[in-house]
């Protein structure tokens, strides 16, 4: 993974960086003053006000004049107004409404931008075949599940570094887990670029990573039922530094069969004695199919 303010100086920098931020941070301050908001904590809102990382979102996303383009989280609109600039359309989706107000102010003249007020996770939207967005942090893991049951080419995020970890983290890391699991089964994953937290205003506690997801065009291993492959990962992580042995426990509680049924279920695959954190994301999918 590229350190941004390293790529930053050689292919997107048009002036020193703190004279970028200073820009497009006085213009939320100008904003917030105007429209009389101020960012909402329990919404997770810090907004990006450094030009180049929108730049660098774009390049990664490669952008073309036939592109469709999802924005979770719009914001004031800066990302919006660049996307809009070189996509097809932009369907920009905000859950404040009080952004909402400020978005057909400042955006409402262009044509291709099509703005919807609500829940990411509940409204309906028109299609779409890129998704570009610097989604709040705290909808990250639910808007990751959500996504990866969508059909689109591919996906650039800006997300809390030690969240992007977890999407890539290597078996038997700390960071491994259902998600990484998750997401390896329905899609490839690069972590891209480094992004400081005074990238943002307010400021968060942490910095961001700027990820690529692109859909596999079919999984990496079989699964028979995907539902059920998903309840083996809900139930088994929450038992990830168990063997498997004991970890069935957890499983018979949450399945129709006995403790005695799925252990016959799945003694032919030789994981009893492994322990959970250690599973490669196919030996999930098989005890799933032993289930099924």
């Amino acid at each position: 993974m590229k350190s941004y303010l390293k790529k930053a100086n050689t292919d997107f920098l048009r002036g020193p960086p703190s004279e970028i931020i200073m820009s497009l941070r006085q213009k939320v301050k100008r904003l917030m003053r105007i429209h009389e908001v101020s960012p909402r904590k329990r919404m997770g809102q810090n907004f990006m006000i450094d030009q180049d990382v929108l730049q660098l979102m774009l390049s990664h996303a490669a952008i073309t004049p036939s592109d469709m383009v999802l924005e979770i989280g719009a914001g004031f609109g800066f990302l919006t107004h660049l996307l809009a600039q070189k996509s097809k359309t932009v369907v920009a989706v905000e859950a404040d409404t009080r952004l909402m107000q400020v978005l057909h102010r400042e955006l409402g003249h262009l044509g291709n931008v099509d703005l919807i007020g609500g829940d990411i996770l509940e409204v309906p939207l028109p299609t779409f075949n890129k998704v570009v967005s610097n989604p709040p942090f705290s909808i990250s893991a639910p808007l990751l599940f959500w996504l990866l049951d969508k059909a689109f080419d591919c996906a650039v995020l800006t997300l809390q570094k030690e969240f992007a970890r977890r999407l890539d983290a290597g078996i038997g890391s700390k960071d491994y887990s259902r998600l990484t699991v998750s997401t390896y089964y329905r899609a490839r994953i690069e972590l891209l670029d480094e992004v400081p937290k005074e990238a943002f205003y307010p400021q968060p506690d942490v910095d961001a990573t700027i990820v690529r997801l692109k859909p596999r065009g079919a999984p990496p291993f079989y699964v028979k039922d995907e539902k059920i492959f998903n309840a083996v990962l809900r139930a088994l992580f929450t038992q990830r530094n168990k063997k498997f042995r004991n970890a069935l426990q957890s499983l018979s509680h949450k399945n129709e069969f006995k403790y005695k049924a799925l252990s016959k279920k799945t003694e032919n695959l030789c994981l009893h004695q492994k322990r959970v954190r250690n599973f490669a994301p196919e030996d999930f999918g098989a005890v799933a199919n032993a289930l099924s």
